[in-house]
């Protein structure tokens, strides 16, 4: 039996390389403020299943399926053992409403990928295990604590540069939702997380 973030992983890979087939499919799918303006509320779930290429695809899959797996067993007493399918969609859902309120009157505002979702699990994975090795880039060890901090400063510095086609604002809120909704559902990860942040030795 497939876990889900397995699950989530196929679905999203094979939405994306339909989507990259089916231009109408992809247009469709694609946040747009306008057509989210016209009733089209679907797209800040859909938006989440396409991406903009291979390796946007390849980079948020694998995220998700070593910090997933780490993770979803967390969520399985919660709504019918569907809690972290739930969570997921979720945060990629709440991870774009302040990108939609910014530009919801932006005629030229497109978004699109798993990154909402992938931060959420990203963090609640920190909240368990905040010193645990990440590796940036895939090469560089860098406590995971070290890594928030720093991905949190980057995302609000290049949010407020701008210039580019990716929606950091949506990795900073899709992180917070992550730590957010994990302490609702489970309180003690927060005295958990305390306790391993102040014994990194141990």
């Amino acid at each position: 039996m497939l876990n889900h973030t397995t699950l989530i992983i196929i679905i999203t890979v094979i939405i994306s390389l339909l989507a990259w087939q089916n231009k109408t499919m992809f247009n469709r799918f694609i946040f747009y403020p306008p057509a989210v303006n016209n009733g089209q509320w679907d797209r800040f779930v859909t938006h989440g299943f396409i991406h903009a290429d291979s390796m946007h695809l390849l980079f948020n899959m694998f995220t998700l399926y070593f910090f997933g797996r780490a993770i979803e067993g967390l969520y399985q007493s919660f709504l019918f053992g569907y809690g972290f399918v739930v969570f997921y969609v979720a945060a990629i859902i709440i991870a774009m409403i302040p990108s939609y309120l910014k530009n919801k009157n932006s005629a030229s505002y497109l978004s699109l990928g798993a990154s909402g979702g992938v931060s959420a699990v990203l963090f609640a994975f920190i909240l368990l295990a905040p010193w645990e090795t990440l590796y940036l880039f895939a090469v560089i060890p860098i406590p995971a604590i070290l890594f928030a901090v720093a991905y949190v400063a980057y995302s609000i510095y290049a949010d407020k540069r701008g210039g580019s086609n990716i929606n950091h604002m949506a990795h900073m809120w899709g992180g917070a939702f992550g730590v957010i909704a994990t302490i609702v559902l489970e309180p003690q990860v927060l005295p958990h997380f305390i306790g391993a942040l102040l014994s990194p030795g141990f």
